[in-house]
């Protein structure tokens, strides 16, 4: 019994290095003793226990003290001296590299964690889709497929273009959906609205001009991080009115493009009227111009026909930019240009020889789920849904405050209400009080549209798409309590 106890105490001191104090009890784990010695010789630098210049046994020795084969000790020293904690020099041994520094362990100080900013209440800002209603499930099943069908080439360099499936299902989606007349050599797939912009008007790989050059004729009402984005990249906008028929595109001039959202104008509501839409394909055909229509809401309409993409009137004068943000998710950030002939070679020129920004394999999913019929269903069912949260909203608004006008809420995903003159600071301001998110219309105002001819109207832009089913009702209810009060009558009046 006392000889077994020995002999053992002899066999773990070998294994654990009686000098070195190495332990290779991983040494069943991958790569075997000779990884379990690397590793242990590795640490034992890192720590600080084999201080720099101190040298160790020679192969023998080690790999006798340790119970295993010379080789095994010499490949471990090699891969340390290539890896630069040990040197080997003739006649000096094996010693670990003066450069070996340890690992100083600095004095850890109690971190803070960072207080998480308090969201509102009540998200009815615009521009969201409800998040909770993501088709998760028809999502994951064409992600499944497509990962399953994805040819090998595919998981390569990706084509700046974007793939050819999606393309593909694109040309054939928007013709039927959209009347857009393309082929996939046409298309470029982008991250979305905000990255076509940058590839249009920004610089270039190589440091030169964008594809387009400003001036840039604009809606007097839009996006302000879209004209941010624009005047970043040196592009001048020039605002265009508005009436109840749209921009006023009679009004272009010497700009050598328009930017237009002709199916739902954002965010005052209601499509381009069509005898303006054929107006701004004559000035695109007389001045040498394009037009860059935005194809915001396009396929949300409840109370109306549907309306064809301007694209459609003439491909070779319209760049046609659309995206999954307000159907899907922006969180996919998926995208498309649908360009005439004579840009295509340049915006590629601008995105570079391989895709940077669009995730392979959600472009494989996004046109699975096309060519599935599980967009379409998807997008059917969401505008149910939109549709009947426009009408809660207009009833409430109605039974609360009928003396607030609603407009713009024949298609998309956001309503414009109308409040008395000079009310909508302090109406925006009560709601951020209560918890209430949502915008000014003044926030979306070109800050050099004419007055004459635009005339600025007090009103917030509320969202019916951003809260979840189930807060919908109180986020309404909040908002009727924060709405100014009907005018009063003045006396004898």
């Amino acid at each position: 019994m006392e000889n077994s106890r020995v002999n053992s105490w002899v066999h773990s001191a070998r294994r654990i290095g009686a000098d070195l104090h190495l332990d290779l009890s991983e040494s069943s784990a991958p790569g075997g003793r000779r990884a379990a010695l690397t590793r242990a010789l590795r640490d034992a630098v890192r720590s600080g226990r084999l201080a720099p210049g101190t040298r160790l046994p020679p192969y023998r020795s080690l790999a006798a003290d340790l119970g295993v084969a010379r080789n095994t000790v010499a490949d471990a020293y090699a891969e340390l001296v290539a890896e630069g904690w040990l040197t080997a020099r003739q006649g000096s041994g094996t010693r670990v590299a003066e450069r070996a520094e340890p690992l100083r362990r600095a004095e850890r100080v109690p971190r803070k964690a960072p207080p998480r900013a308090r969201g509102p209440r009540h998200d009815l800002r615009q521009g969201t889709p409800d998040a909770s209603a993501f088709p998760r499930a028809a999502w994951l099943a064409s992600c499944r497929r497509a990962l399953q069908q994805a040819p090998n080439e595919a998981f390569g360099p990706g084509d700046p273009a974007g793939r050819i499936e999606l393309r593909e299902a694109l040309t054939e989606y928007l013709a039927r959906a959209r009347g857009v007349r393309t082929e996939p050599d046409r298309i470029v797939i982008c991250s979305g609205f905000a990255h076509a912009l940058r590839l249009l008007f920004g610089q270039d790989r190589s440091g030169g001009g964008g594809v387009l050059r400003g001036p840039l004729a604009v809606e007097a009402y839009g996006l302000g991080f879209h004209r941010e984005l624009l005047a970043a990249a040196g592009v001048r906008t020039v605002p265009l009115p508005l009436d109840e028929d749209g921009a006023r595109v009679d009004r272009l001039a010497r700009e050598r493009a328009v930017l237009l959202t002709p199916a739902h104008q954002f965010p005052t509501g209601g499509p381009l009227h069509p005898e303006r839409r054929a107006a701004v394909i004559d000035w695109a055909r007389a001045r040498g111009g394009v037009v860059l229509e935005d194809d915001y809401d396009g396929e949300f309409r409840y109370d109306r026909k549907p309306v064809g993409a301007v694209q459609g009137l003439d491909p070779e004068r319209v760049i046609f930019i659309g995206s999954v943000s307000k159907s899907l998710s922006p969180a996919l950030r998926l995208g498309w240009m649908v360009l005439p002939e004579r840009y295509v070679g340049d915006v590629l020129g601008a995105k570079g020889e391989r895709e940077a920004w669009v995730s392979v394999l959600d472009q494989l999913s996004l046109a699975d789920f096309i060519v599935s019929g599980a967009y379409d269903r998807h997008v059917r069912r969401m505008r149910q849904r939109y549709r009947s949260r426009r009408d809660r909203l207009v009833a409430a608004l109605a039974e609360h405050a009928p003396h607030v006008e609603v407009t713009g809420v024949a298609a998309g995903l956001h309503a414009v209400l109308r409040l008395p003159p000079g009310t909508e600071r302090s109406t925006v301001k009560a709601a951020t009080w209560q918890g209430v998110a949502l915008d000014g219309l003044a926030e979306f105002r070109h800050p050099h549209a004419p007055e004459e001819e635009t005339p600025a109207r007090d009103g917030i832009v509320v969202g019916c798409a951003t809260p979840s089913e189930h807060a919908y009702g109180a986020a309404l209810e909040a908002l009727c309590g924060v709405l100014p009060p009907a005018e009063e009558p003045t006396p004898g009046g």
